[in-house]
Formats: structure tokens, C-alpha cells, sequence
């Protein structure tokens, strides 16, 4: 239970299960409509309706929600990408599959997927780090060079560079964010084969 004084110096009492979850859903709806540099930790505290000092118990900083808001944004990403290949059915379709997911999830979260990529650790030797995006790609460019490690590496990054930029693209204006163009660019048939 935390007490939450309100302006009227009323006190009433707010139970929550998970409170450093609801926090993290509250900043991803406030990325949805405010820019990144204007969101609060006091009034992430508002939405919620708890204490600034109840937040403080879970975020230390502004930072540190920020990394749990794209540490999120990693895995929602992930979860797009999954639904997109089980949706696929399989082989070469789904690796293509994530890959327009990926643009897709960019262009309908733009505020979130340019925190992801600010706010989240290098992912050292594996794209994503250990997210269950990092775990699709691996899996699909490792089934799609028959699990040569270094073909599945190269796949790999090939994969997130071409993804990645047209993403960025889009969000910057210098491509218009059209679902023909995103199909047309992330055909794994004719971009993602194996080097001759």
C-alpha cells in the first residue's frame, strides 16, 4: 500500500500489484503523445496515481526509466516480429516476414523504437543483445545459411542494416512510409540469399 497525498491534502490509499510495471506501461502511453525529453518521472507518478517517491523506489532517475521504457519497446518489438513469422509460416517468407515488422513497428511507434536504439546498451557480439528480437534473427538467418556461424553473422547484420534503414528513412520524411515500398525492399528472395 503507498499513501498518495492529493492537492486537497485528502489522503487516500493505492494498491498495486505491480507497480514498476504499471509505471513502464504509463511511460509507454506517454511516449505515444509527449517527446521523449518532456517526459517526467512526477508525471508518470500522476498517471498512475501514486507518489513521486513511490516512482523513485523503482526508477532512481529519469534514465532509468527511460531504459526500462526501451528495454520494453525491445521485446514489443520482438513479439511484432514473432507474430509476423508464425503468421508466414516458416522459411525464407518469415525471416522476410520480421524484417517488415520491423519497419512497421517503427512507423507506428516512432518515439519508442528511437529510445530503443538511445537507450539501450550496446548489444556487444549479438544484434538486439539477448532480446526476443536478437533470438528471431538469430534463428532465422542461422535456418537460412544452413547454420554456417559466419554466413548467419554476416545475414544477420546485411538483415538489421537494410531493415534499419529503411526505417529510418521513412521516419526521417526521405522516403514516404508506404507498405508497397517496405514489401518491395525486405524481399528475402532476391536481398537476403547467400553470397555467390
Amino acid at each position: 500500500m503507498v499513501t498518495v497525498s492529493t492537492s486537497a491534502e485528502m489522503v487516500r490509499t493505492y494498491h498495486h500489484g505491480d507497480l514498476r510495471s504499471a509505471l513502464v506501461e504509463a511511460g509507454l502511453r506517454a511516449l505515444e503523445t509527449t517527446e521523449i525529453g518532456d517526459i517526467s518521472l512526477r508525471q508518470i507518478a500522476r498517471d498512475v496515481g501514486v507518489s513521486a517517491t513511490a516512482v523513485y523506489r523503482h526508477f532512481p532517475d529519469k534514465r532509468a526509466l527511460l531504459v526500462a521504457l526501451a528495454g520494453a519497446g525491445i521485446e514489443k518489438l520482438g513479439e511484432a516480429q514473432r507474430t509476423a513469422a508464425e503468421s508466414a509460416g516458416g522459411g525464407p517468407g518469415a525471416f522476410g516476414a520480421t524484417g517488415r515488422a520491423y519497419v512497421r513497428f517503427a512507423l507506428a511507434h516512432p518515439a519508442l523504437f528511437r529510445l530503443i536504439f538511445t537507450h539501450l546498451p550496446p548489444p556487444g557480439d549479438t544484434v538486439f543483445g539477448e532480446s526476443l528480437a536478437a533470438r528471431l534473427l538469430q534463428d532465422k538467418a542461422a535456418a537460412a545459411t544452413g547454420g554456417d556461424p559466419a554466413e548467419t553473422r554476416r545475414l544477420m547484420v546485411q538483415a538489421w542494416a537494410v531493415v534499419h534503414g529503411l526505417a529510418m528513412l521513412m521516419l526521417d520524411g526521405q522516403l514516404p512510409p508506404d507498405d508497397a515500398l517496405i514489401d518491395q525492399v525486405i524481399d528475402p528472395a532476391t536481398l537476403f540469399g547467400r553470397r555467390r
